[in-house]
């Protein structure tokens, strides 16, 4: 597993951890001063408010991205209301706590935002790794 990279502006430390991304774009679109992919580093952690920044973080599909707030000592996710989405020709989003548990019995606590695989062609089941794309999945 890769090594999660941070960027703080002081209030928040957005957390990146590049092997979870999915590539939904969903950071850039809603916050495109603050998430530049083609540049480097790629989040300009100063471009918007704390508060723009939580909120496109929590939006993040696949979990890549989080956050946590440097003046809380306990750096744990928070427990939120469980809601599944379908996002068209995409993954299947639940946020919220759960726990999953995978073929072999294996269970995984996940928090904030979990992306699950609907079209079939995902590397990383039951997760979405962003396949879909490839795949042309229409669904």
């Amino acid at each position: 597993m890769g090594k999660a990279k941070e960027y703080s502006n002081g209030e928040v430390t957005i957390v990146w951890e590049a092997e979870k991304c999915i590539h939904s774009a969903i950071c850039v679109k809603n916050s495109p001063k603050v998430f530049q992919p083609k540049d480097r580093p790629w989040v300009k952690i100063d471009a918007a408010s704390t508060n723009e920044i939580v909120g496109t973080v929590k939006k993040c599909p696949s979990g890549a991205l989080s956050y946590y707030m440097n003046n809380e000592d306990d750096h744990t996710s928070e427990s939120l209301e469980t809601k599944v989405e379908v996002l068209e020709n995409g993954p299947l989003l639940v946020y919220g706590t759960i726990k999953v548990t995978d073929k072999d019995g294996n269970e995984e606590t996940k928090n904030r935002t979990t992306a699950f695989c609907r079209c079939g062609a995902s590397q990383n089941k039951p997760y979405c790794d962003g396949a879909h794309v490839k795949v042309d999945f229409r669904g």
